[in-house]
């Protein structure tokens, strides 16, 4: 896996290719300190969103994601931040406060965004791509949903794992982007079978494997403490985007 140094502010330099898929995690108030950041950049329908949260660190979760596909999606298309407009969809209900997120002026970039408590991630492509982060320290309470979400092989692979908590949290990010790209949803993540794919990181950090015609990079942000897992139709490339704490 590489990452890359934080790009100028003014114009980062476009990715080569139809193909590139871009990756990115943070902490929320890293986000916030990069230069092109404020919420000066989200619409009206996104700063009301974020007035609903009744807590602080929810509001500035959510503004630090949708900050950060914007700059995602900047550096894959060569263009400042501030000239992208974030929009999403709900195809159950047609609202467009919530649901899946897109850019309306540019049709053939894919976006994905994704928050927990003070971390958040984002991807962009030209092909659809899904992004998901997960504290470690969320684990033990998700794993209290395994029998409802695993297939039975995965549950049986999660079982037999000297850490079950920690493989089950690779198994829910990367369910988790392929709800994001559209593979499954929250009702079918049973039906996903992703126990032919390795569940430890051969290096620790990094991982990059196959599920069907699709690439899905799991990686660990050690400095967040957190899973991630990106899915598209070509490999993620994982880049840095926000400044680091200090």
């Amino acid at each position: 896996m590489t990452s890359e140094p934080q790009e100028t502010p003014d114009r980062p330099a476009p990715e080569p290719g139809a193909d590139t898929a871009l990756a990115t995690v943070a902490a929320s108030a890293d986000v916030l300190r990069h230069p092109e950041a404020g919420e000066h950049l989200l619409t009206a329908v996104e700063k009301e969103r974020a007035a609903r949260f009744r807590h602080e660190s929810g509001r500035v979760d959510f503004t630090a994601a949708h900050v950060l596909v914007r700059l995602c999606a900047a550096r894959l298309l060569g263009v400042p931040a501030a000239g992208l407009t974030l929009a999403q969809n709900c195809p159950d209900c047609g609202k467009g406060d919530h649901g899946k997120p897109y850019l309306p002026d540019h049709p053939d970039v894919s976006v994905s965004l994704s928050h927990t408590k003070g971390v958040v991630a984002a991807a962009a492509g030209h092909r659809p791509i899904g992004v998901d982060v997960e504290l470690n320290t969320r684990s033990g309470s998700l794993l209290d949903v395994a029998g409802r979400v695993l297939a039975p092989a995965e549950l049986a692979q999660v079982q037999a794992h000297p850490d079950p908590a920690s493989a089950f949290l690779r198994l829910w990010v990367r369910k988790e982007s392929l709800i994001k790209i559209g593979r499954t949803s929250l009702d079918g993540l049973a039906s996903v079978d992703l126990s032919g794919l390795p569940l430890d990181l051969p290096d620790g950090r990094s991982l990059l494997s196959r599920f069907e015609e699709l690439y899905l990079l799991d990686w660990v942000d050690d400095a967040q403490g957190a899973a991630v897992a990106a899915v598209s139709a070509v490999p993620p490339r994982v880049v840095v985007l926000a400044p680091p704490a200090g």
